[in-house]
């Protein structure tokens, strides 16, 4: 069931008359050497970017950071990261162990400072996302162990997932930057109830741009799918409902957005990145009123036993049924 993605070719969606596409199918955001490569400048927004690199056995990319912070997660395969920081003496290197497949558990990951230089290298190749943020504040060059990685089992029955909160704000240091894995088994439904976080309201909701980049499990030779709801929270607000497939990425600068739908037969995993202009990281959502009181009802439901869909359950730290004090992918 954790085959290889199958990257199927599919039209753009049309944009609506003035605006941007929100719905990316694989291979639209390709550009340079990355499968996928979100700016804050082709997205239309200030801080979230989204690179996804294939590299062949022995390959190498180099990058500058520039004004972005940045984490290198392994999706597939290991790789070697070396970091020129000109705030140190000597360049630093970090060899992240990675995994087979996203359905294998938890990754190590790099974290790489703005106004600096990156090599990531790999013996036998693989993929590796790069999620990034737009920042002030430079911070030290740090490894991240797959150890440290907070694994949670959010929400019950038909609502279970798993989230990897390797770059959530309040389990790993950065400026700006938020990122956690989902996996969502199929047949199950996630970022349910639908949520938002697209204006500051302190101490209740946060501002935060976001994108989701999704994989499926294949079932044998056939590739999975899913779908992605995104709902205006205003007129004229984001407006989304997106057959999503491997590679494809799903921008959503504002609105409700959920259910993230995988279909049976079919593991759903979607990686997110986050950032915003408030002075506090922190991922605060306001849930949409008319499907918050779904959450009363998990308590009376058991998580789906199917997970943690993890070869090694000794990563989870928690389950957390009731989803009421953090975000609810």
């Amino acid at each position: 069931m954790h085959a290889a993605p199958h990257h199927h070719k599919q039209q753009p969606a049309p944009s609506p008359a003035g605006g941007r596409r929100h719905h990316l199918p694989a291979g639209t955001a390709a550009a340079d050497a990355y499968d996928v490569d979100v700016s804050p400048e082709s997205a239309g927004w200030g801080y979230s970017a989204l690179r996804v690199l294939t590299l062949p056995p022995d390959g190498r990319h180099e990058f500058d950071t520039g004004d972005s912070e940045w984490i290198v997660l392994p999706l597939s395969g290991s790789c070697e990261v070396d970091v020129d920081d000109p705030s140190e003496e000597t360049p630093q290197t970090f060899e992240l162990a990675g995994r087979a497949h996203v359905f294998a558990g938890p990754s190590d990951f790099a974290y790489l400072p703005r106004d600096a230089r990156a090599t990531v290298r790999s013996d036998a190749g693989g993929r590796f996302a790069l999620t990034g943020a737009r920042c002030d504040n430079r911070l030290p060059a740090r490894y991240g162990p797959v150890s440290d990685v907070p694994v949670e089992l959010r929400g019950t029955g038909s609502c279970s997932r798993q989230v990897h909160n390797f770059g959530a704000a309040d389990a790993f240091d950065c400026d700006r930057l938020i990122a956690v894995e989902v996996i969502t088994p199929g047949g199950n439904w996630s970022s349910f109830p639908p949520h938002k976080h697209d204006e500051h309201r302190p101490g209740e909701e946060s501002e935060l741009e976001e994108i989701y980049y999704f994989e499926f499990a294949a079932a044998g030779d056939v590739p999975g799918l899913g779908y992605q709801r995104v709902s205006p929270s205003a007129d004229g607000g984001t407006d989304v409902l997106a057959e999503v497939r491997d590679g494809d990425v799903v921008l959503i600068p504002d609105g409700w957005h959920g259910p993230s739908m995988a279909v049976p037969g079919h593991h759903m995993y979607y990686l997110n990145v986050m950032a915003g202009p408030g002075a506090e990281r922190a991922w605060l959502i306001c849930d949409h009123p008319d499907h918050a009181w779904i959450r009363e009802t998990w308590p009376d439901q058991p998580v789906d036993p199917r997970l943690p869909l993890d070869p090694d359950p000794s990563h989870v730290r928690a389950a957390r049924p009731h989803g009421r004090f953090g975000p609810s992918q």
